[in-house]
């Protein structure tokens, strides 16, 4: 069977991630056992929705979304099935501004234009919850609802005052600072300790200075863990497969996309916590993934 795997716009950091696994497992398989990668613009959203439908077999998604969607409660109208696959990079989340800008923290939003993601996407989400977390209100900003592709040109062209931006590394990202004089918006004191007391799916993680064009310092931000997810109804086999295939190129991955580097460690508590580490929002491990991290001797 040909297996579809739901990722994000394309380009995207689900999308690009996607392509490299895909690569890996389709090597040396017949082209009816090989994997597919789709695109979708409302990423981690669309694609439980699309398990749900049958329509992929496997999702990326940002673990915030997967306890949502396995309790049916919003953004999601039904309970969905899914079970947890495997990680695949812990990203940060970061507001970016051009570096001309009055804006120098995050309450220097307040009242600003801010990109904040396609409407109804996991982006979107996630400015929600961080906003929410630290007392900034909807309605004391406004919301402009772009893809990261629109919302970089609109920054550019000084349409927008700030965008919301995924993992990075990530193409747009790049470009944006390489056509244009940008600049990570910095949290204020205490702000990132209450957002992660607040959110147990976030992590505390550090931009370090060069990552691109405009970080010349360290710069303390918030990162999602995201995962590679499926349905309870595949069989065994190809979760096995997949997961397989990932653990033989923890080394490969990140020469393929950089996006990967680290993902070895998303693993380690493995073997300390077990499966548990992996099960978050409440979603088990697959069945075939319990196998393939058996045999890899990831869990005992």
């Amino acid at each position: 069977m040909t297996l579809r795997i739901g990722t994000s716009e394309l380009g995207g950091t689900f999308y690009t991630q996607g392509s490299a696994i895909a690569e890996l497992f389709n090597h040396g398989r017949p082209a009816e056992e090989r994997c597919v990668v789709l695109p979708s613009v409302a990423a981690s959203i669309d694609n439980a929705n699309r398990l749900d439908r049958g329509e992929v077999e496997f999702g990326f998604m940002a673990s915030n979304w997967i306890g949502r969607a396995k309790n049916g409660t919003s953004p999601f109208t039904r309970k969905i099935e899914l079970r947890m696959v495997s990680p695949v990079n812990a990203g940060p989340l970061f507001f970016v501004t051009l570096a001309g800008s009055s804006i120098k923290t995050i309450s220097d939003l307040i009242g600003k234009r801010l990109a904040v993601g396609v409407q109804g996407s996991g982006m979107v989400g996630h400015v929600l919850t961080i906003f929410a977390a630290i007392e900034i209100p909807w309605n004391s900003f406004t919301p402009v609802y772009l893809s990261f592709a629109d919302g970089a040109e609109a920054l550019i062209g000084g349409d927008i005052d700030a965008q919301f931006q995924p993992p990075i590394p990530n193409q747009v990202m790049t470009n944006l600072s390489e056509r244009a004089d940008v600049r990570v918006v910095a949290y204020g004191p205490r702000q990132i300790q209450s957002i992660l007391a607040q959110v147990g799916f976030y992590r505390a993680i550090t931009i370090k200075k060069g990552a691109f064009r405009g970080v010349v310092e360290d710069v303390p931000q918030i990162a999602v863990v995201n995962v590679m997810v499926t349905h309870e109804r595949l069989p065994d086999k190809p979760v096995h497969d997949i997961v397989k295939t990932i653990l033989e190129n923890l080394e490969t991955l990140p020469k393929m996309n950089p996006l990967f580097k680290g993902v070895r460690e998303l693993f380690e508590p493995l073997r300390s916590k077990g499966a548990a580490t992996f099960e978050m929002g409440g979603v088990p491990l697959h069945p075939g993934a319990l196998q393939a991290y058996r045999e890899a001797g990831w869990l005992s």
